[in-house]
Parts: C-alpha cells; structure tokens; sequence
C-alpha cells in the first residue's frame, strides 16, 4: 500500500506530525513496535494492586509550545507549580517560592548569609526570562544562522554567557554560594554528562530547561504524562491518520519503503515521504549502516509514598518543599565531585538527585481512596557505563543521599503493594534500552544541539530528501516538546525539505 507520510514510531512528535498532516489532507500511517502510543510519555500503574498513574519516564512539561496545543485543540490540562525548588542545607533550607518574593529572599539570606546571591539570582533568571521570550519562537521556525539568533538576542553578555563559555564559569562568577550555584546548574545537567565548567553541551542542557515555551516554566500535566499521549492520539486519529500498534519496523530504503512486523508476518508499505520518530542510532540500523550508539545518563527512581517524609527544617511544610524540586546534594562542589566519581568508573559517593511529588500538583493521578503520593526521583551523573555492574549499588547510596537530607528514612515512608512489597521501582539507562528500544537509554536520543543551524533548513532533514527525522534526535529536539514533530510537518507541507 501507498501513502502520502509513513511515520516511524509513535512517540509524542510522531504523533504530532501526523495529526499536522492529516489535518491537512495527507494520508498517514503511523507504525509503532509496542502495543501503546506514547514512547516515553506514558503513564503506568507500575505496582500491582496499587491505584496510581505514575509518568512512569517522562514527567513534566516545559518545551511543549502553546501554539501546538492551540494548533491541534489538544484536550490537555497544564498546570503551574507554585513552589520551583527547595534545597535542604543543614537543618534548613532554600527555598524558592513563585507567589511570595519576600519569603525567597529571606530564605535566600537565611542560607546565604546576605542579599548578594538573591539579587544575582533575580538577575539571571531575568536575563534567561528576555532570553527566552526571543528563542522559543524560532524553535517552531526554519533555523537561522548563529549570527541571525545572536541578533534576536539582542544581548551580548546573555549571549557570551550562555553560548560561548562554560555555563559553569558563568555560576562560579554571577553567585558565591555553593549550594545556589548548584541549584543553577542541575538544570544544565539533566539527561546530560558533561563538566558544566569545560564542556559546552551542559550549556545546550540548560538552554532547552530555560527557554520552554517562551517562560521555562516546568508544569504538570493534569492526569500525569499519558494525558499528553491520549490528547495527541486523539488529535491524530480525528485528523484521520491511521495508527497501527505491535508494527516492528525492520527495514527503511531510501526510496520510502518502509517494511515491517506484526502478528501477521512481515509487510511492506510505501511513503512519499517517511518521516523517523526513532533514534538516529536506530534509523542507521534499519538503513544498514552501523549505529552510533551515544551514552545516556541518569538513574529514574518512581515511588508511592505512604505519607510524605519529615524534614529537618521545621519552617517548611513538606508539601511545600515537594511539590516543586527537591534539590539533594546538589551543592556546585558535590556537583564537581560526583562527575569526577562516575568519570572514573565509580558510583558517586553521594549521588546528587532531585525529587518532586506530581499527586500534589494533581492528584487525579491517584485512584478513589488511595491515601498516598506519589514520588518521582531524577539522579544525575548516572551514566550508563555504571550500568548494569553497580546497578544495586548505584540506587543503595541514592537512597542513602535522599536520606541524608531527611528527618527519617524514605524507606519507612514507602507504601506496601498489597503483596507487601515496597513502591519503589528504579529505571537505569540499560532498562531505558532494554524496554523503550533507546540506544544507550539517552533520553535526548543523542546529544543536544544549538537552537540554530543551517539557514532555510528546519533541522529535521537526512542526506535521503524521501526521510525526515521528527524524533527527539531532530535538532532542536529532546523532553517533551512536539517542536521536531511539528518542523518535520512543516518542512513538508511548506516543500522546503
């Protein structure tokens, strides 16, 4: 059979390009390898017997433009975080209230000694904010040259700090503080193993966790990540594209022949054009080229609490201080020292990690009756040479990290599944790979790029003009965005591919 597009994979921006193009009068088939929609944005109830949709990989929302949601009338509920971080330090803590400017910066004097690092603060993460607000638009755009964007910044020292040197010489001269600098600088570091200090990729990192949108705001997706999914399948198959599930694609030629297998046997199919919602590592595997494999780096932890755990600082409620970021020996110098550890090959001492509760936000997720939170738990510096050697070892000092920073264990907040086993499930890079098909379990599926590029292209294209890219691999890409599903659409319906 023959149509117009042949989407490979239906992750969120498969999903995406198809409900674009079928919106607009193209034939679609999107062929996915599991039995559900979604890729990485899925909820699940991970333990048996227990109620809660947990975003079993993905979590929050930041890069996803308005204009998408507008574009395909998503049936999708976003919802803010009023509290963007807390950080224990000592007994105490920062923490970063959105709605009261006064309580922040008196919790940033109380842990910093003085007004200092709190007037830096507002001054970067204003320079981020005007930074953003010009970005994030040509994100959905063709890509301008470095020069082009550097003058829609309209900022040169924005520009020096964030493009041109280390992200973290940037921190170590704009802050004094230890632990406010690492609050700055996990955001360069998610899903990312770099050494903010020399290596630029951490500032690609951080540009993509500020930019989002055209605010940086992380929110919560109401009825958690598989809402996403659900109001993209939706939007797609009311477009008219046709999804097929259990359909492993075996086979990609550059002429648009697209082969794969289900239940069935083996079939071929034939599209104008093919769009890939899959790694770059994969596609050359299924062209028959030999794949780069690229590394990924982090250890997920998903948990169900009974109640949440007490913290050290009696000044803040732990609803507060878990509803946002709860930032765990992520001070600048425990940042330095775990990268140093896992670049030789060892589990760090003390994994820096950051936790946050999404049934706080939205507690939808939980079903009647169910008195729990959930806990979702990110570490950082985990690449996956670690895995799956020290993969016990690497969540025992994560949970001995979390509770070094606690009143009490975690252990004893964990709730029993009725076969009375603890909530508690960890995803390595090497699960990532083994479950969700990902190369290397790197969940940008291969190395973030500038948000700029080749003038006139949309980041999507391959050396074959019938194949496009429109996964997370698609410059510009990575998180939880649709931005390369929707320039993989474009690009074709505007015949500039």
């Amino acid at each position: 059979m023959s149509y117009d597009v042949v989407i490979a994979g239906a992750g969120h921006n498969g999903l995406v390009a198809a409900a674009y193009l079928a919106r607009a009068g193209r034939r679609v088939l999107v062929l996915e390898r599991q039995d559900h929609v979604g890729g990485l944005a899925i909820s699940t109830r991970a333990f048996p017997g227990v109620d809660a949709r947990l975003s079993r990989y993905s979590y929050l929302v930041s890069l996803l433009p308005t204009k998408v949601v507008k574009d395909l009338r998503l049936r999708l509920q976003l919802r803010g975080r009023r509290y963007a971080s807390y950080t224990p330090v000592g007994n105490g803590g920062l923490l970063v209230d959105n709605a009261d400017e006064e309580r922040t910066k008196a919790s940033f004097a109380k842990v910093t000694g003085g007004e200092s690092d709190y007037r830096a603060w507002r001054e970067f993460y204003g320079m981020t904010a005007r930074l953003a607000e010009r970005v994030a638009p040509t994100l959905l755009e063709p890509l301008r040259p470095a020069w082009e964007l550097r003058e829609l910044v309209e900022d040169e020292v924005a520009w020096r700090d964030l493009f041109e040197r280390p992200i973290g010489q940037t921190v170590d001269e704009r802050f004094a503080d230890d632990t406010v600098r690492g609050v700055v600088l996990t955001d360069a570091l998610i899903g990312t193993f770099a050494d903010p200090s020399e290596d630029l990729l951490a500032n690609r990192c951080f540009l993509y966790h500020v930019i989002g949108d055209g605010t940086g705001d992380w929110n919560v997706p109401v009825g958690g990540m598989g809402a996403v999914t659900q109001a993209l399948e939706s939007a797609a198959r009311e477009a008219g594209a046709e999804i097929r599930t259990g359909a492993e694609i075996v086979g990609i030629d550059p002429s648009g022949e697209v082969t794969f297998r289900d239940a069935r046997g083996e079939h071929a199919v034939n599209g104008s054009r093919v769009l890939v919602n899959l790694p770059p590592a994969v596609l050359d595997r299924l062209m028959g080229r030999e794949p780069v494999t690229p590394e990924g780096a982090q250890l997920k932890v998903n948990m169900v609490l009974s109640r949440l755990p007490r913290l050290k600082d009696a000044s803040v409620d732990p609803r507060e201080a878990f509803s946002g970021t709860f930032h765990i020996n992520e001070g600048r110098d425990q940042l330095a020292r775990a990268y140093e550890q896992a670049a030789a090959g060892e589990v760090p001492d003390v994994p820096p990690a950051e936790v946050y509760c999404h049934s706080l936000t939205d507690p939808s997720i939980l079903g009647p009756g169910l008195k729990a939170e959930t806990m979702t738990l990110f570490g950082l510096h985990m690449p996956a040479r670690l895995f799956p050697k020290y993969r016990d070892e690497a969540v025992a000092a994560t949970l001995r990290s979390i509770n070094s920073v606690l009143a009490e264990p975690l252990e004893d907040c964990l709730l029993l599944a009725p076969d009375g086993t603890p909530c508690i499930e960890a995803k390595t890079p090497f699960d990532l790979e083994r479950e969700t098909g990902l190369p290397g379990g790197h969940i940008f599926h291969q190395d973030l790029s500038w948000p700029y590029g080749e003038a006139g292209r949309w980041g999507v294209e391959t050396e074959h003009p019938r194949i496009l890219l429109c996964g997370a691999g698609a410059r510009r890409g990575g998180g939880v965005s649709g931005i390369p599903g929707h320039n993989a659409a474009m690009a074709l319906l505007t015949g500039r591919s």
